[in-house]
């Protein structure tokens, strides 16, 4: 059976839902919106969007700033308008992003009316030390009693979480993933914290106060991240931000890790460290020659950019030759030696 194409149109609120300078932030640039939509502006993306929608399940998504922040009135207008196509059968449902402190049970009667299914939480980090030097403004607690609040309600929790902020650590970092796990979220984004303009975290940059992880432990870390998120059957739909004319290296990022392909990059760390131990725990590593017969959608996450994964195999384990075979009904990828 084929899967059902899957869109999502994304507005753009203000950053007006948000009172607190998250040292890292700058909205205007990150979601490259800087004034407030009309009602015709939005209804032109969003009908934009549904001229190429064909018979996909579609949502629309009110992304930047926190929505809940804003007040109920302005709340409802956009909701308004984006139930508007949910009654007319062009859009199956809304989905929205927000802070854990700006949720309460009259917040969530609203959302529910107007057929809002998922809801974000951008929590950044679960450790103590690391929401306090971000300036956050909230606390653990209040990330529990909302992500509660949002499954009891019956919405699709999703959890939104950096890594590399001020104060963070690998283990930090590992920790906080093991923490959201417990949250039981239905979706998991991983973001590598970048040095953007026009924040604080600029000016700690420039002042030799922060210093921005580096592609290959940004790589490492995500990968350690998406690995406990699989094992316990969470969704991670997105590792890295996206490139856009803003968010890219000849855009507005000062410094930190990003590229275009980070997520690819991240899954093949994963399969790498996957296939070490098959090789390992199936006694495969004395063989001088090795077949990877994998699922033809996992070729590239196998081989590596630049073939980096059969390179690194072949110095660690000192295999003279490596194979890689399509084999369709293999869920990822298995071994056998020659």
């Amino acid at each position: 059976m084929q899967i059902k194409k899957h869109i999502v149109i994304p507005i753009f609120v203000p950053h007006k839902g948000c009172p607190f300078d998250c040292i890292f932030c700058n909205q205007k640039i990150i979601s490259g919106q800087t004034n407030e939509a009309s009602e015709e502006d939005i209804r032109r993306t969003i009908e934009s969007h549904l001229e190429t929608s064909g018979n996909a399940f579609v949502e629309i998504g009110f992304y930047g700033g926190s929505f809940t922040g804003i007040s109920l009135k302005e709340q409802e207008w956009y909701l308004k308008i984006g139930y508007s196509y949910i009654k007319d059968g062009k859009v199956n449902q809304i989905r929205l992003s927000t802070r854990p402190d700006y949720i309460s049970s009259t917040i969530l009667d609203l959302l529910e009316i107007y057929g809002v299914k998922t809801i974000e939480l951008g929590v950044q980090s679960l450790d103590y030390d690391v929401l306090k030097c971000t300036n956050r403004g909230h606390g653990i607690e209040e990330v529990k009693n909302s992500a509660k609040m949002i499954k009891d309600r019956g919405f699709s929790l999703g959890v939104q979480t950096m890594i590399g902020l001020p104060g963070d650590t690998r283990l930090k970092a590992i920790a906080t993933a093991q923490k959201v796990v417990e949250l039981s979220p239905d979706i998991v984004r991983i973001y590598p914290t970048l040095v953007i303009e026009n924040t604080y975290l600029q000016k700690m940059y420039n002042d030799g106060l922060y210093q921005p992880l580096t592609i290959e432990e940004a790589v490492d870390i995500s990968a350690e991240l998406l690995d406990i998120y699989e094992q316990n059957n969470i969704n991670v739909i997105r590792i890295g931000l996206q490139p856009t004319d803003n968010i890219s290296e000849s855009g507005e990022v000062v410094a930190g890790p990003f590229h275009p392909a980070f997520r690819q990059l991240v899954e093949s760390r994963l399969t790498l460290k996957r296939i070490k131990q098959y090789i390992i725990n199936n006694k495969l590593d004395k063989l001088p020659e090795i077949i990877i017969q994998c699922n033809p959608r996992y070729i590239s996450n196998v081989i590596g950019q630049k073939r980096v994964n059969i390179n690194t195999l072949k110095n660690e384990f000192n295999f003279k030759n490596i194979q890689i075979m399509e084999k369709l009904n293999v869920e990822k990828f298995e071994i056998i030696g020659t």
